[in-house]
């Protein structure tokens, strides 16, 4: 899409200078979102054995949903339901505790909807699948718009735009898009879009992606993101669900399956729709690998982040516990506890031991001596004394015992723990034996 092209994005923005973040206007007080959260992410490997990919923790205090929520609220998007189904316990239990604030008697609300079997006996078959087998929640609303979007990618975006774009175009559905590099795409849905920016062809996941027009290498990718009208989605959604050949998928199904219906699909550009951001080129990740997750958290721990999260206009919300302030102990020569280039959350205690471009979760213990380089750490874990940890992620509760090492001999690493091909080390409690046992059943006579 030509980047000289005038956006009905950018003329609303020029006439209304976009909405206030947090403060509704028509649009968004006409929409609902339903967010994605479904899906293991098995690319992150151990990190989503116990927990789906949106209540992985990222940026030291968040988990990666809290992005997808921030959002639709700092929108103006306050009707919000959550679509759960792969081990979603922990993701339930943080969006109702953190979550809970909106104004219930105003009718905003964040619902949790697990898979229910509401229209048969499977769970859900595909994204379509997921939001089609929850259409009756369009009825309670009596929403105009659907947003569609997925609760495991990391960004900031004021969807308000995006609807208000969506409107001006007369757009059946609209798509945002990004562009990402042409070895990056295959793992896209990948468009091709015409001067006006309409969509004129979309392939899922290509083995050969189709170049970005005027380029060699990079191609514009969806984002999984998508606007709806209410009626015109349960139609589509209807049809889709009849077909007994299709895998009920937004990516692989419903959106080429429109195009061959000749509909107006258009192509949104993220550009149009970021907010604040630091660097100079948009700002999305999918951290959908560990290799990714680890660069997309330590990139915060530069003095300039492409990711602004000290940003008191779109603020990232999350679940606060109540902890103490991080401490850092000892300031003798050969025992002071330091953190540099670092994230530290509230609850950590360095205790004579230092750390470089890291990220600490909340309550972080490090004992003396001990060198944490270039890691990330997640919440609870316990590291021991003269411990060494370089390049490496290490998941919640984690107990470190003294003179632990890891990424300083990768080749032991690969024996013990799952190394990368980028060398990152990720240690989970199972690998290390320490696995909460499950409870003890009590077998009692009956009465």
């Amino acid at each position: 899409m030509p980047e000289d092209q005038s956006s009905p994005a950018l003329d609303y923005r020029a006439r209304t200078g976009g909405p206030s973040p947090g403060r509704p206007n028509d649009l968004t007080q006409r929409s609902v979102a339903f967010v994605l959260t479904g899906g293991r992410g098995s690319r992150l490997r151990q990190l989503t054995d116990q927990r789906a990919k949106p209540a992985v923790p990222f940026a030291g205090k968040l988990k990666i949903i809290d992005f997808a929520l921030s959002n639709c609220v700092n929108s103006g998007i306050r009707r919000i339901a959550v679509l759960t189904q792969y081990k979603a316990q922990s993701l339930i239990r943080h969006i109702e505790r953190g979550w809970g604030f909106l104004a219930a008697n105003l009718g905003e609300y964040v619902d949790v909807v697990p898979a229910q079997q509401r229209l048969g006996e499977t769970w859900y078959s595909g994204t379509a699948d997921a939001v089609y087998q929850n259409l009756s929640l369009l009825g309670d609303g009596h929403a105009e718009y659907v947003l569609v979007l997925a609760g495991d990618h990391v960004y900031k975006m004021d969807y308000s735009v995006m609807l208000a774009e969506h409107v001006a175009r007369g757009a059946e559905v609209t798509v945002a898009c990004i562009e990402v590099s042409l070895a990056d795409a295959v793992n896209f849905g990948v468009m091709a879009v015409d001067a006006e920016g309409r969509v004129v062809e979309f392939q899922e996941k290509p083995s050969r992606p189709r170049p970005l027009q005027g380029t060699s290498d990079r191609a514009l990718a969806s984002m999984g993101i998508y606007v709806f009208g209410t009626a015109f989605l349960s139609e589509q959604l209807e049809r889709d669900a009849r077909d007994a050949s299709s895998s009920h998928d937004f990516g692989k199904d419903v959106i080429p399956g429109l195009l061959d219906q000749g509909l107006r699909v258009m192509a949104h550009r993220f550009a149009d729709s970021c907010v604040n951001m630091v660097g100079d080129k948009p700002y999305w990740r999918d951290v959908g690998t560990i290799d990714a997750f680890w660069a997309a958290n330590l990139d915060l721990t530069r003095v300039t982040p492409e990711l602004n999260l000290y940003d008191d206009q779109w603020p990232i919300l999350s679940l606060q516990p109540q902890l103490p302030p991080a401490k850092f102990v000892f300031d003798d020569e050969a025992r002071r506890g330091t953190a540099l280039d670092s994230l530290v959350s509230s609850g950590c205690i360095v205790s004579g031991a230092t750390v470089r471009r890291s990220i600490l979760f909340s309550k972080v213990r490090v004992a003396d001596g001990s060198l944490i380089e270039d890691s990330v750490v997640l919440p609870d874990v316990v590291i021991g004394r003269r411990v060494v940890l370089r390049r490496v992620i290490v998941d919640k509760r984690c107990v470190l015992p003294d003179g632990f090492k890891a990424g300083v001999c990768l080749e032991e690493d690969r024996a013990r723990y799952h190394v990368t091909e980028r060398g990152i080390v990720l240690i989970t409690p199972e690998m290390l034996g320490q696995a909460a046992p499950l409870p003890a059943i009590v077998h009692r006579p009956s009465p």
